[in-house]
């Protein structure tokens, strides 16, 4: 067992499922190949059922790079998926002004909820390093 496990397979595995949305690679950290997929639909499915197999070493390479602590990068990221315009995400963080602006702001008119998608594995990883 890798004591770095900052990310879940299982979690990775369900969010494939939406694969096409790109889920599964924002989880993993891979926020420039999610958002491809956003906008083709997971390659048009191809890059979709390729990446059932690559899912355990996206995995690896997660616990490679980022670093585990008291933030829990699965609980934060359910938060930020379903209540990340709220910032529910980011009060969990300990960043509870820009939590409460979020709140106020629906995630800064949504431009503040997806940057956290293309960042959260990082700020997750400075946190959980200081």
């Amino acid at each position: 067992m890798n004591d770095n496990d900052t990310h879940l397979k299982s979690v990775g595995y369900i969010l494939w499922i939406f694969g096409f949305t790109g889920a599964h690679r924002f989880y993993f950290g891979k926020p420039i190949s999610g958002t491809i997929y956003f906008f083709t639909l997971g390659l048009l499915g191809i890059g979709w059922l390729v990446d059932l197999f690559l899912i355990p070493s996206m995995d690896r390479q997660a616990s490679i790079r980022f670093r585990s602590g008291h933030i829990d990068y699965t609980v934060a990221w359910v938060l930020l998926t379903f209540l990340g315009l709220l910032g529910i995400h980011r009060m969990y963080m300990g960043k509870w002004l820009t939590g409460i602006v979020y709140l106020l702001t629906g995630g800064i008119f949504g431009l503040g909820y997806l940057y956290d998608f293309w960042t959260l594995n990082d700020q997750i990883t400075v946190i959980n390093g200081s």
